[in-house]
């Protein structure tokens, strides 16, 4: 117990001596925007630590903005993924109790070369592609090539490959429908004999030459 008391002494003052130090550095009101190097693109929810006064954290708002209380000397460590870490020092020689600074943190994505598949197209654009196939010249005179489009072999062409719409397939029963109704009355009238009139002159043909008077009939 004896042998321990006097590191317990030194731990003592130690802490004291520092939480002295500590309440002797004054306090400042530290703003700022995180943006890319080079860039005015904000760097979102960057991870803010203050090194120097127990690893404090902050965290930048979704427009790389950050406000917290420091104190001059601090050491204030910058991270976020896809950026280089890095760190700042507050300044002691700060006039006032605020101080504002501008970060740039460097982006860690590298640019890959431009691969491109086949020949290059002559076009820089889709702008310049739609402006050169509008100005282009088939060479064919457009009512030509209507009439080719509409042409019967054209027409049958397309009749056999492409599914015929709704309305095709209702106006093709309805022709159907109307065909069998047409054959049904002419069957009927060529089986009906008060419809058929080749039946009614066989029929005047034989009152006029009394085949049905009573003396025949032998009532």
């Amino acid at each position: 117990m004896a042998k321990g008391f006097p590191f317990l002494v030194f731990s003592i003052l130690f802490l004291t001596v520092s939480f002295a130090q500590a309440q002797k550095k004054e306090i400042v009101q530290f703003s700022g925007v995180i943006t890319a190097t080079g860039t005015t693109i904000e760097v979102p929810y960057v991870t803010i630590i203050n090194s120097s006064f127990g690893n404090q954290l902050f965290i930048a708002n979704h427009e790389g903005y950050f406000t917290f209380v420091a104190h001059k000397g601090d050491v204030i460590a910058f991270s976020s993924i896809g950026y280089k870490p890095m760190t700042i020092t507050v300044p002691n020689d700060i006039p006032g109790d605020k101080y504002s600074l501008n970060i740039e943190m460097e982006s860690l994505v590298e640019e890959l070369p431009i691969v491109s598949v086949g020949p290059p197209l002559p076009w820089a654009s889709v702008e310049e592609f739609t402006m050169a196939f509008l100005a282009m010249n088939s060479g064919m005179d457009e009512h030509l090539n209507a009439r080719r489009n509409l042409s019967p072999e054209a027409l049958a062409a397309l009749s056999a490959v492409l599914p015929r719409s709704p309305e095709e397939m209702q106006s093709f029963d309805g022709r159907m429908n109307h065909i069998q109704m047409n054959n049904s009355g002419i069957r009927q009238n060529a089986t009906t004999p008060f419809l058929n009139p080749f039946a009614w002159g066989s029929f005047i043909n034989q009152i006029k030459n009394g085949d049905f008077s009573r003396k025949r009939l032998k009532y």
